[in-house]
């Protein structure tokens, strides 16, 4: 292989190392680096001298350490072995990066596992030359923009976890509400990043999480929108979970005929107001108690529909049946179910007129002989 003069590289920005395709060198080689990159001869696999920008001659006065190794005479051609990288130290602002799959993360508000995803870009700038080439590079023809994301991929993904995770427990927020938090979370992510950079001679310029979101179409995902929909109503309305399921009792005692829902309605507009819903139920409870035990001493039940009628009407207000009947001793009027006479004690039990058989006062035939008791039911309301 012929030694050459000139060793130079005009690359793209996206490549951050590069070897130059031919080692043979000499002392009359001009090394030629641009304003952003440096240059590194290497021998042997060992780093020796770097090279900033501008235009050099690799004779011995400027490659001393080289000199040393291989004892190169002063004056004329030299020829050589050697190695030159060059690497790229420019600001290189937009490395995307992004979770492959989902990350199961538990929400610290609702203890739902919801798959979370997360994206953003960072930027870096070649800080060591020699450090970045020995422990990253190593014999690689070429470094660049991929193989530096790909090298640190689990690296950030590990610590946006964390991040993620720590900021959702810390402010105790949703998922769905972290977006908020974009700037705190990317500064956060930088700072214990960077350590890992500068290991390998990289200095992180910044880091930037972009979004963080949720697939639209998963399960866990829809239960916990439809809680906060349900939350973001009840807030409106301005009032909690226990007060609606309250409400919800009362409309039902409401709907329901023999539940006394007058009162009950009382204490849902009492918990409107604001009064305490102790307060509310242990008065509107003790006054349900004595509606139902008055109403129970002052009524009876119709024998014919079962309906409930007040002692002191005469005749059901439902089918009409008469509800006073007259004792057949001493004459005086006796309520319906009464078995004995109030007045004079007469035995009050309805007998059948044919067979004197005692019957019930609902019944219009008689169990005892088939009598038709229409008509003696009849004549007794008229009476």
């Amino acid at each position: 292989m012929a030694v050459i003069d000139v060793v130079k590289y005009n690359g793209t920005s996206d490549v951050f190392a590069w070897k130059h395709p031919n080692s043979e060198l000499s002392t009359q080689t001009q090394l030629i680096v641009n304003e952003t990159q440096e240059a590194i001869l290497f021998k042997s696999g060992v780093a020796l001298d770097i090279f900033g920008p501008g235009r050099h001659v690799l004779e011995t006065a400027n490659i001393p350490i080289l000199n040393k190794l291989v004892n190169l005479p002063y004056g004329g051609r030299s020829p050589f072995a050697a190695e030159v990288w060059y690497v790229n130290k420019i600001h290189s602002l937009d490395i995307k990066w992004g979770t492959p799959t989902p990350i199961q993360l538990q929400d610290p508000k609702y203890g739902i596992y919801v798959p979370v995803r997360s994206f953003g870009q960072f930027g870096i700038q070649i800080e060591d030359s020699k450090k970045f080439l020995m422990k990253i590079v190593g014999t690689l023809p070429e470094y660049n923009k991929t193989s530096v994301k790909d090298f640190f991929r689990g690296i950030y993904l590990t610590k946006v976890k964390d991040s993620i995770s720590s900021y959702l427990v810390k402010k105790q927020i949703t998922v769905l509400e972290i977006n908020a938090y974009l700037d705190e979370i990317s500064s956060f992510l930088a700072e214990r990043i960077t350590p890992f950079f500068e290991e390998y001679g990289i200095k992180l310029v910044n880091f930037y999480v972009n979004d963080i979101n949720v697939p639209e179409n998963d399960p866990s995902v829809i239960k916990l929108k439809e809680i906060l929909v349900k939350k973001a109503e009840m807030k409106i309305l301005d009032f909690d979970y226990r007060q609606e399921r309250t409400f919800n009792t009362l409309e039902g005692a409401a709907k329901n005929p023999g539940s006394n829902s007058s009162a009950m309605m009382g204490a849902g507009i009492g918990l409107g107001m604001g009064m305490p819903i102790g307060e509310i139920v242990g008065k509107q409870m003790g006054e349900m108690k004595t509606s139902m035990d008055s109403s129970q001493t002052n009524s009876i039940h119709c024998p014919k529909c079962n309906a409930s009628v007040l002692k002191s009407k005469n005749f059901c207000p439902e089918c009409g049946f008469g509800m006073k009947r007259k004792c057949g001793q001493c004459g005086s009027p006796q309520e319906i179910g009464v078995k004995f006479c109030t007045e004079c004690g007469n035995s009050l039990i309805k007998k059948c007129p044919s067979c004197k058989t005692a019957i019930s006062e609902d019944i219009k035939f008689c169990h005892g002989c088939g009598f038709n008791l229409k008509d003696e039911t009849r004549n007794e309301n008229e009476s």
